[in-house]
């Protein structure tokens, strides 16, 4: 589906913004792989540029250096998700086209396109070994793809509208899906089978995401609330409200699970700890009013919180200073998917209508 828009700009107040965390977000050790080899596909030059006058405290710190590397051309309506392969090998993207591709963000090149959906995509997710991709459709299906053949191995019905969003739980046995009919799904990922239906909420799900242990689920929606879920029950455990109509678009834990980053048309990033529904943080400087735009956490080098804009740029935050501390541009529309690798410095984005592009960052460190 095409990014997904809402009606009313809003704002908010944040009382709990200036706190720090007690722990940084962390991701659980992961296995590098080695790149696949295959023909390099040379970008154009653009380049990517950090902010202008750093705060005296910002210099203090090592910052980003991030550039283009690639620049990876091939769908041809909007992109709604990218996401980097669990063993950093491969990159995915799914658009409005009704395609999801499959791409070296190492070399640049596509290595397959995913079709069979009927309708356009909105939200990807891999498998935790990177074997499977899910896909979710506004053809009302997930679909989970056997990713070296290109093939389709299940086929996920239930929902009865579009599928906005998707995910697997860590260990790969089950996913969660949340769709524009309110409800949030629950699903053998083996069997293709749905063995649970939570009436989450009364507007679009927009995400969904499985916290470290699999035993709590956050759905975010554009009736404005968060909510966590514990699987075992299906009851709602907590609901967070962004405040004053700063609708949520995007939600996921953090690595650690400790804390819920949101997004929402505030142009706001908020960093909570659910278990007092406190927001600890809030980043701005991107815009957001209209769109469904995603935010993800980095931690392979510094402790950036990343996401798209509305002017076309990246922004990367310093996750406890709340600091931007540089800027991407290259894009030419609205950046509504970011995505980081999960071993190295690396950062994937994609836009949507007159730039239609997956662009590959790569932080080499600073100049000589």
């Amino acid at each position: 589906m095409d990014p997904h828009e809402a009606t009313d700009d809003s704002s908010t107040e944040d009382d709990g913004a200036s706190q720090t965390t007690e722990d940084d977000p962390q991701i659980p050790e992961s296995h590098h792989a080695p790149p696949p080899a295959a023909q390099p596909h040379p970008p154009p030059a653009v380049a990517a540029v950090a902010t202008p006058n750093p705060p005296a405290s910002a210099n203090a710190r090592v910052r980003p250096h991030y550039e283009l590397k690639h620049t990876l051309q091939g769908h041809t309506m909007s992109i709604s998700s990218v996401k980097f392969s669990p063993d950093g090998t491969l990159l995915a993207s799914c658009a409005a086209d009704n395609v999801a591709k499959i791409w070296s963000p190492f070399t640049g090149e596509l290595v397959r396109n995913l079709n069979g959906h009927t309708k356009g995509l909105s939200d990807i997710a891999w498998s935790p070994n990177s074997a499977y991709l899910a896909t979710a459709s506004d053809d009302t299906t997930i679909r989970i793809w056997d990713v070296d053949s290109g093939l389709t191995s299940r086929v996920l019905k239930g929902h009865t509208s579009y599928v906005f969003c998707v995910n697997y739980n860590t260990e790969g046995s089950q996913l969660v899906s949340g769709g524009c009919d309110g409800d949030v799904k629950i699903w053998n990922a083996a069997k293709g089978r749905c063995t649970k239906t939570l009436n989450a909420h009364l507007d679009y799900v927009t995400a969904v995401h499985f916290n470290r242990d699999g035993s709590l689920i956050v759905s975010c929606s554009l009736d404005g609330l968060i909510r966590i879920w514990s699987l075992p029950s299906g009851q709602c455990l907590k609901t967070l409200a962004e405040g004053h109509n700063a609708i949520c678009q995007h939600v996921q834990f953090s690595p650690n699970s400790k804390y819920i980053l949101s997004t929402a048309h505030d142009s706001a990033i908020r960093l909570w700890d659910f278990q007092s529904s406190r927001c600890l943080k809030t980043y701005v400087g991107h815009q957001n009013a209209k769109y469904c735009i995603a935010a993800c956490f980095s931690v392979t080098g510094g402790k950036w919180i990343v996401s798209g804009s509305e002017d076309g740029k990246v922004y990367l935050w310093d996750l406890q200073s709340r600091e931007v501390m540089q800027i991407l541009e290259g894009h030419r529309d609205v950046v509504v998917a970011v995505a980081t690798h999960p071993q190295q410095n690396m950062i994937a984005s994609g836009s949507i209508d007159s730039d239609l592009t997956v662009r590959v960052w790569v932080d080499r460190g600073p100049p000589p």
